[in-house]
């Protein structure tokens, strides 16, 4: 690929917005107070961005990024900062992928300073319109760059305008969280719509576009294995099976039995549990791969097989279409905040970070298997 582009010549002028201080001197972070929205780049097309860096102290799910194509009405990027960069729950750590990289000193650590790099290619053709919403109740430092280029003549038709969109359900609604990870009492039926309705939704989107991927972090309260979800992607409307079918949720982050403490350009742990007492970020890039639609997406996961455990479950979901799109929203800040631990590894469950439930659709096979445990369990 870089074979036939990186030698290639093209009509283009790169240009950057930075945090730079234009008085001369070495202050080059911008602070943003508590309330406050900044408008980081706001550029007249056609163009590209190309790549994205910042750095900051704090403020991973606090602050909230937004993009805007085209003078649209709507965010095509909605976010929190730290989440976008594939780094969840607030935590960093130094990983490198084909997307985007962190680099940071304190590797698994709660908000400390980190930079933050991402190379996924937007094209725009009038306007590209970038800001940060400070929703925490910290003045929030940030030093950015924003590279792009800027071209003679109009985008191709077929170029679409890229997308992300977080989501988050704390906890999932599991029919049976007390029930161990692969074992007969967890092994239900699921399929159909109870799959449809019931799996952890990571993105719902309407158009003509492709998927490229997400990033899912966990807090696995259960304290076993978190996985065992199979993910479930329906093109297009409902049918069963669906269009794409996985096998296990580490499978569908292309690792094996169980996630490894790797990453990898196309997927990896960017946080591994292992590492963190509990708390997980995985991605996959589908960079090959990606799924195509041409009306509407549905990409799910289930959250334990059959949707048996109620961890906590936030992602985002990295797609292009063709504009317009769907609105979508982002949950306020106190909804955004990570479950954290006491000293002695307890689960602090705050009901003002806790989401909304989710509906569950109960069969009568979960309802066994949830009295068969509980009598094996007496």
């Amino acid at each position: 690929m870089l074979g036939d582009t990186l030698p290639r010549l093209k009509k283009a002028r790169t240009l950057r917005k930075s945090s730079w201080d234009t008085t001369g001197r070495n202050q080059d972070a911008w602070s943003i107070e508590p309330g406050e929205s900044r408008v980081l780049a706001d550029i007249k097309g056609p163009g590209m961005i190309t790549h994205i860096w910042m750095a900051q102290p704090r403020g991973y799910r606090d602050v909230v990024l937004k993009i805007y194509w085209d003078d649209e009405e709507y965010p095509s990027v909605l976010t929190p900062l730290g989440d976008f960069f594939c780094l969840g729950n607030e935590i960093v750590n130094s990983f490198q992928s084909l997307l985007f990289t962190a680099s940071t000193s304190h590797n698994n650590k709660f908000n400390q300073t980190c930079a933050l790099n991402c190379y996924v290619p937007m094209p725009f053709r009038r306007r590209a319109r970038i800001e940060l919403v400070n929703e925490g109740e910290e003045i929030h430092i940030q030093y950015f760059y924003i590279d792009y280029e800027l071209y003679e003549e109009d985008l191709p038709e077929d170029f679409a305008y890229f997308h992300a969109q977080f989501r988050r359900e704390n906890p999932c609604s599991g029919w049976g969280h007390e029930i161990t990870v692969n074992t007969p009492e967890a092994n239900i039926v699921n399929r159909e719509k109870v799959a449809w309705e019931n799996n952890y939704l990571i993105l719902e989107a309407k158009g003509k576009g492709h998927y490229i991927g997400c990033n899912l972090s966990v807090a696995n309260f259960q304290g076993t294995w978190w996985g065992e979800g199979d993910d479930m992607i329906w093109v297009d409307g409902y049918k069963w099976p669906p269009d794409l079918h996985g096998t296990g949720s580490e499978d569908y982050f292309n690792h094996a039995y169980g996630m490894q403490k790797n990453a990898f350009l196309r997927n990896g742990s960017s946080i591994h549990e292992e590492n963190t007492g509990g708390y997980q970020t995985s991605y996959v890039f589908h960079i090959e791969n990606p799924v195509h639609f041409q009306k509407e997406i549905r990409v799910t996961i289930e959250h334990g097989h059959g949707n048996h455990l109620a961890n906590d479950y936030a992602s985002v979901a990295y797609w292009y279409q063709i504009e317009p799109h769907v609105k979508f929203d982002i949950l306020p800040p106190e909804k955004r905040k990570p479950v954290k631990r006491t000293k002695d590894g307890e689960w602090i469950y705050d009901p003002r970070n806790q989401t909304p439930a989710s509906t569950i659709h109960w069969t009568e096979e979960m309802r066994e298997m949830k009295k068969k445990w509980a009598e094996k369990h007496k």
